[in-house]
């Protein structure tokens, strides 16, 4: 679905939206990853944001540049093509999310929408925060497990000792590993881990930091190389994770309802209309009264969107996200150590291609 399909508007009054943003001042971006709560209530952070491509753009670069993942770019621009937007084209970046409707601690894993949540402790009587950054998560037949578990250990260029299931598997595509690899430039855990204490599963880096906001790994939860780092300097041993799967999000932000929605994956298990159902019901309660049938059936559009862009439930206005976004400058650096466009885009579309086959054969 194109974006002026899903704001209700005709391609000529989209662009028009669009030219209003151009007019409007260049902006700062956000902050990427770092959210300040104002109140115990707020579970809405961040703003949407807008910003023109290059020429040379592809979503893969605007998306690690604004702090996102691949899959998170695509949902909200899927009229924009990922290699070749062109100069000038409007991408829509969803820098603004609803927090999970978990206890705001520890970190936070929601694969739903491959996004990790990390709510450090703070001093008596200083605001709570949230540090919020994209995770590549498992593939079909190799899914990121779901539960509570804690940080058990951590590790600074890791070797990876290779698990047996995945020895078999590369050897049978012709691409057999050692048992071991060493700390360097091959070795897919980057060059921090975070061991949980659910065994074989880790948070880590990435030598492949395209894959970040994917289904592209082995069940292991993996973030950008800048991400990692940093977070690892924060999280102690015993932090609690909490894994959750939930592709609808309410949430709240001065008085007003959002609702976030991703596609559910391929492989869950429960059904996407009753996790609606469910949530409607557990916003009803939230909100101390019956929901207006306009709402539900705004909430149930939004839900078929699934393009990860918190809405406003009761605003039906065609410009709404628009109204909202902040037009930003480009910030995307060009890298001449990174692979070339050839490169990335033939990664990627064999990630895609081995998770469409995987999803295919159960």
């Amino acid at each position: 679905m194109a974006l002026h399909d899903f704001f209700g508007t005709a391609p000529g009054n989209r662009e028009a939206a669009t030219v209003r943003l151009s007019k409007r001042p260049v902006e700062e971006p956000i902050s990427a990853n770092h959210f300040v709560l104002e109140s115990p209530e707020q579970s809405v952070v961040g703003v949407p944001q807008l910003v023109f491509a290059s020429d040379a753009d592809t979503l893969s670069d605007l998306a690690r540049a604004y702090g996102l993942g691949y899959d998170e770019l695509i949902a909200a621009n899927p009229d924009v093509d990922p290699w070749l937007p062109g100069e000038n084209t409007p991408v829509l970046l969803p820098t603004q999310f609803v927090l999970p409707d978990v206890p705001k601690e520890g970190i936070v894993l929601n694969i739903a929408s491959k996004r990790l949540f990390y709510f450090p402790t703070v001093p008596e009587g200083q605001a709570a925060i949230v540090k919020t950054y994209p995770i590549g998560i498992g593939r079909v037949g190799w899914e990121t497990p779901l539960g509570m578990t804690t940080v058990t250990a951590k590790a600074k260029d890791p070797h990876w000792y290779v698990p047996w299931s995945v020895q078999q598997e590369q050897a049978e595509m012709g691409n057999p590993l050692p048992s071991v690899i060493p700390p360097g430039p091959e070795n897919p855990l980057g060059h921090r881990v975070l061991k949980l204490e659910m065994p074989g599963y880790l948070i880590h880096g990435t030598n492949q930091p395209f894959g970040v906001g994917m289904r592209v790994s082995h069940g292991c939860v993996r973030l950008y190389p800048e991400n990692i780092e940093y977070l690892y300097e924060l999280v102690e041993i015993g932090e609690s994770v909490a894994i959750i799967n939930e592709p609808f999000l309410f949430g709240q932000l001065d008085g007003e309802w959002y609702l976030e929605s991703h596609t559910p994956l391929e492989d869950d298990v429960l059904n996407p209309e009753q996790r609606l159902e469910q949530l409607l019901e557990t916003h009803q309660g939230q909100a101390g009264a019956a929901i207006e049938q306009d709402e539900v059936d705004h909430a149930r559009t939004i839900a078929s969107i699934a393009n990860g862009v918190p809405s406003r439930l009761g605003y039906h206005d065609a410009d709404e996200v628009f109204a909202r976004a902040r037009h930003v400058r480009n910030t995307v650096e060009v890298d001449p150590d990174a692979p070339t466009l050839s490169e990335v885009r033939e990664m990627i579309d064999e990630a895609v291609r081995e998770a469409d086959e995987e999803a295919e054969s159960l």
